[in-house]
């Protein structure tokens, strides 16, 4: 999110930025349904440290350009004073669809996420790694929680984000599918008559993108720090080698039993307790992360990312909602888009 270097209070001039930035750095940013959201992203890696390496590189860029323009920049699942009635979206061509389709949907608060792309050669095996996500998606809500805070007040949830975004259609999480053809058969029903321009109007939790060949995850809380993403992104490649890897799911959740354990997941984060799809009993989070750590393990492991997946540990004591109500308790709501802004590069040799 883009801030006053003054006021830290939301900027809505990511156009005007982006026309200035440059090329190397507009080739990495691309703007967004609010005009105070910048969308950073990578390249293409084969290991997690990768990805890391250049979004950290990237936000120091970032950084830097944005200095000249009185502009900072923050990372959460939402700004802690942004208000609805204040709102402006960007003139990109696609936000103007957007705006244009969503009508007052789309000048709600803005919201940020963490969007992860695995790359899976095989349409049928995509198909079954969505399946294995999906399942999962409560678990990645609840780690990466970074969203308590709007219009200035505690909304009671650790993942705000996660309901606001879900005011939009074609959101929340998809239903499972046999297979590859039942997949096309079920977005095609849309694209076919018009109801949505393309596939990329699909907002789920988890959503297959066959042009460029990736499963992409778009549950969770975008993250305050690149160390916050780090177990996040080795969770979910590790989750989709497993299912490649480490043989078929052996239990599905019920649609009702999803939907609430997404509910439970955005209002609890790492203190809730989720539905368990096998003993009909409800499960503290930290049983369920403990148990399916240790089944990624061995796949973290092969991927290289075993480190990053260890650090998961941190974020079940504690995650972004819980670090932002701390600052709040300290310091006042007023603080922590302050705070979420001098977190956002972590230059070398700093601490």
């Amino acid at each position: 999110m883009l801030v006053d270097a003054g006021t830290h209070l939301p900027a809505y001039r990511a156009d005007e930025a982006l026309a200035v930035f440059s090329d190397s750095l507009r080739a990495r940013t691309a703007p967004e349904t609010h005009a105070c959201v910048l969308e950073l992203r990578t390249g293409v890696h084969s290991r997690v440290a990768g990805a890391l390496r250049e979004l950290r590189q990237t936000r120091e860029a970032l950084s830097d350009e944005l200095a000249p323009l009185g502009l900072r920049a923050a990372v959460a699942g939402t700004h802690a004073l942004a208000s609805a009635a204040e709102t402006s979206n960007s003139d990109a061509a696609r936000y103007r669809q957007v705006s244009k389709t969503m009508r007052s949907l789309a000048h709600r608060e803005p919201t940020m996420a963490l969007h992860v792309h695995v790359g899976v050669r095989d349409a049928e095996d995509a198909v079954r790694v969505l399946n294995r996500l999906r399942e999962n998606i409560p678990i990645l809500i609840a780690l990466s929680a970074n969203s308590p805070f709007v219009n200035g007040s505690d909304t009671g949830f650790a993942s705000a984000r996660t309901h606001i975004f879900g005011g939009f259609p074609r959101t929340g999480a998809p239903r499972s599918y046999r297979s590859y053809d039942d997949y096309v058969e079920s977005v095609d029903a849309l694209i076919a008559p018009g109801a949505i321009p393309d596939h990329t109007f699909l907002w789920w939790d988890v959503r297959l993108q066959p042009t460029i060949g990736t499963v992409e995850v778009r549950a969770m809380d975008a993250q305050t720090t690149v160390e916050d993403a780090a177990p996040l992104v080795a969770l979910v490649q590790s989750l989709a080698r497993l299912e490649l890897d480490g043989g078929p799911l052996d239990r599905r959740s019920t649609p009702e039993m999803l939907e609430e354990n997404r509910f439970r997941a955005a209002r609890d984060g790492v203190e809730a307790r989720l539905i368990d799809p096998t003993g009909r009993r409800l499960v503290p989070l930290r049983e369920i992360a403990e148990q399916l750590i240790a089944e990624c393990r061995p796949h973290a492991t092969a991927l290289r990312c075993a480190a990053a997946l260890e650090n998961l540990d941190q974020r079940l004591s504690a995650n972004g909602a819980n670090r932002q109500r701390a600052c709040a308790s300290r310091l006042g709501v007023a603080s922590v888009v302050p705070t979420l802004a001098d977190q956002f590069v972590r230059r070398h040799g700093s601490h």
